[in-house]
């Protein structure tokens, strides 16, 4: 089979005193994201979609909360060790799809620079990496302003120009 695909999906609880970092920028907002990383709740769904793709189980298996090493971890430079990981299998990313779950902030102005910003932290063209935002019209946690959700599929092809021989 020359394509695989996989999902993902986080969630993190917003709270005082921490940036909201989403696809690798920070948005401005009185609220951030509580986790162990940065809580980049968009990149860790591509993440675990990206892994999902070749059964290679989840990002906290490569990344564990209970390491130190990953404490305040930049999700980005996270990324690039999981395509690592992608490529060295010999793979590479198609193109991946993602929705941010969020009431507030308004993401509409910064969601060409998250797709900016992961499309070259994997070596992609722009227009693989698409990132849309929606509310959850005031139900759940999300509606609540309690937390921000993304969920993502990555669709992954047979690199021929990097087979394992």
């Amino acid at each position: 089979m020359d394509l695989r695909i996989g999902n993902g999906y986080d969630i993190h609880r917003l709270v005082a005193g921490r940036p909201l970092i989403l696809g690798g920028i920070t948005v401005p907002h009185s609220l951030g994201l509580l986790g162990h990383s940065d809580a980049d709740v968009l990149t860790h769904a591509l993440m675990d979609a990206m892994l999902g793709a070749l059964a290679l189980g989840d990002i906290g298996h490569y990344f564990p909360p209970s390491d130190p090493r990953w404490a305040g971890a930049d999700s980005i430079e996270l990324l690039r060790q999981v395509d690592g990981l992608i490529r060295e299998r010999g793979w590479r990313v198609g193109n991946l799809d993602a929705v941010v779950v969020a009431e507030r902030p308004k993401l509409k102005p910064h969601l060409s620079a998250m797709r900016d910003r992961l499309s070259a932290a994997l070596d992609l063209k722009p227009d693989q990496v698409s990132v849309k935002a929606t509310t959850n019209e005031e139900l759940g946690p999300e509606g609540r302003q309690e937390g921000i959700a993304a969920y993502a599929v990555a669709l992954l092809v047979k690199d021929a120009t990097n087979l394992e021989l």
